[in-house]
C-alpha cells in the first residue's frame, strides 16, 4: 500500500513538473522573442506603441476582439473535427486548442499541437485526432496558399524583380530564390494535398466533404481576420499604403512566411525580413513592419498562450 501511495506521489510530481516545464519553456520563448531582436529593440517598440497610443481602451479592445475572433473560429474549427470521432463541447474545444498552443510554441513548425491535442484524447483515438489535427492545419495552408498566390502574383505584376546580384545582400538572394521556386511549391504542394486528402480519408472513414468544406470555411474567415488586424496595425502606426496593396503584401508575405522553416531562433529573422523587404517596395518604414509584426506575435500567439497555461496546469490525461 505505501509503496503504491508513493508511486502516485511521485507520478503526480512528474506530472506537475511536465506541466511547469511546458509552461517555463514557453514563457522563455516569448522573452527570448521580444529581448533578442536585434532588427527592433524592445525600447524601440515601446516607443512605437506609445507615440501612436496603439494601448488607449479603444484601440486595443478592437485588437483583442480580432484576436479573439480569430481564435473563435480556429476553436470551431477544431470542435466540427473533434466532433466526427468524439462529441466535443465548444469548452473542451477551447481547452485543447489553447493548451495544445501554449505546449507547442516552442517547437519547430509547432509541431507539438498535434502530440498536446492528442493526449486530450483517449489512446484508442490518438492517430485519429493527429489525423484530424492534419486535415486542419491543411485546410489552412491551403487557404493560404490560394491567396498567396494570387497576392504574389499582383506583386510580382506591379513589381517585377530584376536583380543585380552583385548588389543583393542575404534576404534578397533568399527572397530571390523563394520566388523563383513559389510556383513549382505551390503545384507540388496542392497535389501533396490531394494525396494526404485521400489517405486521410481512407484512414479515417469518417471525413466527409462537407466536414472539409467546413474546415475551409472556417480557415478562411480566420485568414481574413488576421490579415485585417495586420492591415489594422498598419494604419495605427500611419502607414502610407491602401487596403488592397496591404492585403498584396500581406497575402504574399504569409505564402513565402509559410515555406520557410519556422525553428523559433530564426523565425523572427526569416520571416521578418520577408516583410520588410516586401513592404520596402511601397518606401513603408522598417520600424513600422517589424513593430506590426511583433505585435501580431504578442496578440495572436503570446496573448492566447497566457489562457493556455492555465489549462495546461488542469490537464488530466485521458485513460481508456
Amino acid at each position: 500500500m505505501y509503496v503504491k501511495a508513493l508511486t502516485f506521489k511521485s507520478y503526480q510530481i512528474l506530472i506537475y513538473s511536465v506541466k511547469i516545464s511546458i509552461i517555463a519553456f514557453s514563457f522563455y520563448f516569448i522573452y527570448y522573442k521580444l529581448f533578442n531582436n536585434n532588427d527592433l529593440s524592445i525600447s524601440e517598440l515601446k516607443t512605437n506603441i506609445l507615440s501612436n497610443n496603439i494601448l488607449s481602451f479603444n484601440y486595443f479592445l478592437i485588437l483583442t476582439l480580432l484576436t479573439s475572433f480569430n481564435w473563435f473560429f480556429e476553436i470551431l474549427k477544431w470542435q466540427n473535427l473533434a466532433n466526427s470521432i468524439k462529441t466535443t463541447s465548444i469548452k473542451a474545444a477551447t481547452e485543447q486548442t489553447l493548451g495544445a498552443h501554449t505546449a507547442s510554441l516552442f517547437t519547430p513548425n509547432r509541431i507539438g499541437d498535434y502530440g498536446a491535442k492528442a493526449l486530450y484524447f483517449p489512446s484508442r483515438l490518438r492517430t485519429k485526432v493527429v489525423g484530424l489535427n492534419g486535415i486542419g492545419n491543411l485546410a489552412q495552408m491551403l487557404i493560404t496558399t490560394f491567396f498567396g498566390s494570387i497576392g504574389l502574383l499582383f506583386f510580382t505584376a506591379k513589381f517585377p524583380l530584376h536583380f543585380d546580384f552583385k548588389s543583393l545582400n542575404w534576404t534578397q538572394y533568399l527572397l530571390f530564390g523563394v520566388t523563383f521556386t513559389v510556383i513549382i511549391l505551390v503545384l507540388t504542394k496542392l497535389v501533396k494535398a490531394k494525396i494526404w486528402i485521400v489517405k486521410i480519408k481512407r484512414f479515417l472513414h469518417s471525413i466527409s466533404a462537407s466536414l472539409f468544406l467546413k474546415t475551409l470555411l472556417f480557415s478562411g474567415l480566420r485568414y481574413f481576420i488576421f490579415s485585417f488586424q495586420f492591415y489594422a496595425f498598419l494604419q495605427l502606426f500611419h502607414a502610407d499604403i491602401n487596403y488592397f496593396n496591404a492585403m498584396v503584401v500581406i497575402s504574399s508575405m504569409y505564402l513565402l512566411a509559410s515555406i520557410l522553416p519556422s525553428v523559433f531562433i530564426f523565425d523572427v529573422v526569416l520571416k521578418g525580413s520577408i516583410a520588410v523587404y516586401l513592404f520596402s517596395f511601397f518606401n513603408i518604414n522598417e520600424t513600422i513592419v517589424l513593430s506590426c509584426i511583433t505585435l501580431m506575435w504578442l496578440f495572436n500567439m503570446v496573448l492566447p498562450s497566457g489562457i493556455g497555461s492555465f489549462y495546461i496546469m488542469n490537464f488530466k490525461l485521458q485513460k481508456n
